[in-house]
């Protein structure tokens, strides 16, 4: 689904990491951690696509990143969805109409039920007509969720999804992401909370990544 072949990259200051091998399987659990300024963030990047590789290759599903035309990879990254660590929507819009964007700005058919659905399985079924600077962190975190998902996708990347939330709402945001799991959804998580992940760990079956050293490596039994 999304493969890493001898991946490095640098922002022109030496490489942030390098000679990554790692290949994130359809159905897969994935958590990513390691130190701020790692390459979290960039690693997520590179896995939808809005970063080149600085060396190796990188494939997203069973296409080389390099060779995509700019429509090849508008519907590849249709089948991805991402929740930014710093999630952002359009404030004279409400809710309901922010989740459905990535359905129209690729003329796609919404299909108002199937939104609301979506949005009462998130906890936001009476927030559909807000405006999102109405929404507490918790609600806005869970719009990205939705916004993220809205489109089936095959993956889910996450980058710090938790990390201006409270522990109980932390949970429940995770836990939705391991249900969607179980519904067949790769779901790679980046996030520096530990706590987090082992409460997953307890929950789904998950590989934990970390980058260290420049290199990424998996992480140790004391997870």
């Amino acid at each position: 689904m999304i493969v890493f072949e001898d991946v490095s990259h640098d922002y022109g200051g030496g490489p942030l990491f390098g000679d990554v091998s790692v290949r994130l399987e359809p159905g897969s659990f994935h958590f990513l951690t390691g130190p701020s300024g790692a390459g979290k963030s960039t690693f997520l990047k590179l896995c939808y696509g809005e970063l080149l590789p600085s060396l190796g290759k990188v494939s997203l599903m069973n296409r080389d990143l390099r060779a995509m035309s700019r429509d090849d990879l508008a519907e590849t990254r249709a089948r991805i969805g991402v929740v930014h660590q710093d999630c952002q929507f359009l404030d004279h819009l409400d809710v309901e109409t922010n989740i459905s964007l990535p359905l129209t700005a690729t003329g796609r058919p919404v299909n108002e039920r199937d939104v609301r659905d979506l949005m009462g399985w998130v906890g936001l079924a009476e927030q559909a007509k807000s405006l999102p600077p109405t929404l507490s962190g918790g609600e806005r975190q869970r719009a990205a969720l939705a916004r993220a998902i809205i489109g089936a996708p095959n993956v889910l990347l996450a980058d710090e999804p938790t990390g201006n939330l409270d522990w109980d709402m932390s949970q429940r945001l995770m836990m939705l992401m391991i249900e969607l799991n179980r519904m067949g959804t790769a779901v790679l998580i980046a996030t520096h909370d530990l706590n987090l992940i082992r409460f997953a760990k307890a929950q789904v079956q998950a590989r934990v990544m970390r980058i260290s050293g420049r290199k990424l490596q998996l992480a140790g039994a004391e997870l």
